[in-house]
C-alpha cells in the first residue's frame, strides 16, 4: 500500500462530518491493505505513530525539500524510516537526522507531507477517533463492533486487533482476554457538574475520593507482581511500596485499578507534580520512597483468583475489593441515591483537600478504554481571566486556522507572564473568529507562532497549578482549557501572576 492512499484518506475522513461516512471510508482503507500493512494503516488513520515520540519537532520540519510529483512511499517503508529516525543518537545524531527527513520528504507528495508532519507532531486531528476507528474495524472486518470494541479494550492495542481480525474475523479476536500481569486499557469517565446531576444519571451510586495522582493499574500472578501506568507502562520497579502491597494479599491472583498519590504527614495531598515525581527521576528508588512515600488507592477490582469481574456489576466487584484488600489501600466511598449525602461526601473529600468526587453506578461493568456512562467525576475547577500572547497555525481539521494559544497572566509591574498552552474546548466557530481576530493584532511570526498585541481576554478553565521551570512565571497551568472569550473585559482586568501564585500556594 502507498502512503498517498493513507493520506487521501485522511484528507477526506478530516473533510466530513459524518460519522457514517467517516467510518465507510476508514473501512474502505484497511480493506484495501496488506495483512502486514493493517496495524500501520490503524496507526497513522488514527493520528499516531507506532514507534511514539521519535525526536522529530517544528525546527527539525522547518526548511525541508518540495514536494515529490507522484506517489512513491510503500507504507512499511515509510515505518521503516522512522525506526531508524528514532534510533539516531550520539554526536552527530541532528544531522543524521535531518538527512533522514530530507530524502523521506523529497519522496512525498504534497498531500503525504501533510499527513506526515501531523504524524511527527501528534497534531493530525482529522476526527478519526478511537470510537470510529473502532467501527471501521469492525466494517472492514465484518465483525460486531462490540466484538472489536472488547478486545481492544483487553489488548490495549487497537492495531494489533484490527491486524487480527481482518486476517482471522471473529476467530482472530479469540485471543485477545483479561490476564494477570497482562495490562488492559483504563475505564475513563464522563463529567458531570454536580453530584445531584451525577446521581439522576446513574442512579444509586458509590460515591469515592476523587484523587489528584498517578492512575495504576496493579497485577498479582502468584508471586510475581507489575504495576503498570494510565498508559500502560510498566513502572513496578519504581514502586516498591505498592508491590509490597499486593505481596501481603492472601490472594493468588488479582488485577486491580486505582492510583498512588503522595500524601503529607497530615493526610492531605501534596501537589500532583511531587506525586509525579516518583516516575520521572533516575534518583534511587529508596532514596525516593523514604522522601516522597506513595499511597494506593484502589477503586476496583477487575480479576480475582481466576475469575474475571469486568462484565458485572460494580456492586460485584466493590465486594470483591472489600474482601481482599485492607480497609487502608481501598478509596473511601459512600454508597447512595441521596444528593444530600453525596454533597456532604463532596465537600468533605475538598475539605481534606482533594479534588472532587467519582459517582459511579453500583449496575455499571468495566467499560475499559471507554469513557464509560457509568463513571461520572464531579470536581470543582479554578477559572482565571488570561490574555492570548500567540497563537500557532493548526493542523488537520484545524489547518488554515490559529489554534494553540499562548496564554499570560498580567504582571503588576508591567506586561504579560505566559502561563501555558491549550487547543481545548475550542469551537470551529471559536477557531474561526479567533483567526481573525488575532491576525488583525498580530505583531511577528516565528515559524508556527503568530505573537500578537496581548489585547484579547480569555477565560480559561483549569484543575490546578504546578511548578514549572518552562515558562518564565515558574508556574503552569493543568488541563487548561478554553471557556470563551471576554470581550467584556480589557487586558488590564485580567488576572496577575499574584493570583496564580496565590492558587498554587493555597495548594502547597
Amino acid at each position: 500500500m502507498l502512503l498517498a492512499e493513507i493520506a487521501r484518506a485522511s484528507v477526506d475522513v478530516a473533510g466530513t462530518s459524518s460519522r457514517l461516512s467517516k467510518t465507510k471510508r476508514l473501512a474502505e482503507c484497511l480493506a484495501a491493505a496488506a495483512p502486514e500493512e493493517i496495524g500501520l494503516a490503524v496507526s497513522y488513520l488514527s493520528g499516531e505513530l507506532p514507534q511514539g515520540t521519535v525526536g522529530v519537532g517544528w525546527a527539525a520540519l522547518r526548511d525541508l525539500p518540495e514536494s515529490a510529483p507522484d506517489a512513491t512511499l510503500e507504507l512499511l517503508a515509510v515505518d521503516a524510516t522512522i525506526s531508524r529516525i528514532q534510533a539516531i543518537s550520539g554526536p552527530g545524531s541532528q544531522a543524521a537526522r535531518r538527512a533522514e527527513l530530507e530524502a523521506l520528504y523529497a519522496c512525498a507528495t504534497e498531500t503525504e507531507q501533510r499527513l506526515l508532519t501531523g504524524l511527527f507532531l501528534g497534531e493530525l486531528r482529522q476526527g478519526a477517533l478511537e470510537g470510529v476507528m473502532v467501527d471501521a474495524v469492525a466494517q472492514a472486518a465484518g465483525v460486531p463492533g462490540a466484538q472489536i470494541r472488547r478486545a481492544a479494550m483487553l489488548a490495549g492495542d487497537l492495531a494489533a486487533v484490527a491486524q487480527s481480525a481482518l486476517r482471522d474475523g471473529a476467530d482472530g479476536l479469540a485471543g485477545f482476554r483479561l490476564t494477570p500481569l497482562e495490562p488492559v486499557t483504563p475505564m475513563l469517565a464522563q463529567t458531570a457538574s454536580d453530584v445531584s446531576s451525577a446521581l439522576e444519571r446513574v442512579g444509586s451510586a458509590s460515591v469515592e475520593w476523587k484523587l489528584d495522582g498517578a492512575r495504576i493499574q496493579a497485577h498479582r500472578a502468584g508471586d510475581e507482581i507489575r504495576v503498570y501506568t494510565r498508559n500502560l507502562a510498566d513502572i513496578t520497579n519504581r514502586v516498591p511500596e505498592i508491590v509490597d502491597t499486593l505481596r501481603g494479599l492472601d490472594v493468588s491472583s488479582i488485577v486491580l485499578d486505582g492510583e498512588a498519590i503522595a500524601l503529607r504527614p497530615d493526610g492531605r495531598p501534596h501537589r500532583f507534580q511531587i506525586t509525579m515525581s516518583r516516575f520521572g527521576t533516575k534518583s534511587p528508588v529508596e532514596e525516593l520512597r523514604k522522601d516522597t512515600p506513595l499511597s494506593p488507592y484502589f477503586f476496583d477490582c477487575l480479576h480475582l483468583d481466576g475469575e474475571d469481574l469486568l462484565d458485572g456489576p460494580a456492586q460485584r466487584r466493590i465486594a470483591a475489593l472489600d474482601a481482599s484488600l485492607p480497609p487502608a489501600v481501598v478509596v473511601p466511598r459512600v454508597e447512595t441515591d441521596d444528593p444530600a449525602v453525596a454533597q456532604a461526601f463532596l465537600d468533605e473529600t475538598l475539605a481534606r483537600g482533594h479534588e472532587g468526587v467519582m459517582v459511579k453506578s453500583l449496575d455499571a461493568p468495566y467499560e475499559a478504554g471507554r469513557r464509560g456512562s457509568g463513571w461520572l467525576k464531579v470536581k470543582v475547577a479554578h477559572t482565571l481571566d488570561l490574555v492570548v500572547l500567540a497563537a500557532e497555525w493548526g493542523h488537520g481539521r484545524r489547518r488554515g486556522k490559529l489554534s494553540n494559544l499562548h496564554l499570560g497572566a498580567r504582571d503588576p509591574a508591567g506586561g504579560f507572564v505566559m502561563l501555558g498552552k491549550t487547543f481545548k474546548g475550542l469551537t470551529d466557530e471559536v477557531l474561526a473568529w479567533q483567526t481573525e481576530q488575532l491576525l488583525a493584532r498580530q505583531t511577528r511570526t516565528e515559524g508556527h507562532v503568530v505573537f500578537v498585541r496581548p489585547e484579547l481576554v480569555v477565560e480559561i478553565a483549569f484543575d490546578g497549578v504546578q511548578s514549572s521551570p518552562r515558562y518564565p512565571g515558574g508556574v503552569a497551568l493543568r488541563f487548561a482549557r478554553v471557556k470563551g472569550y471576554r470581550p467584556d473585559k480589557s487586558a488590564e482586568e485580567a488576572d496577575t501572576i499574584d493570583t496564580v501564585w496565590a492558587i498554587h500556594a493555597d495548594a502547597e
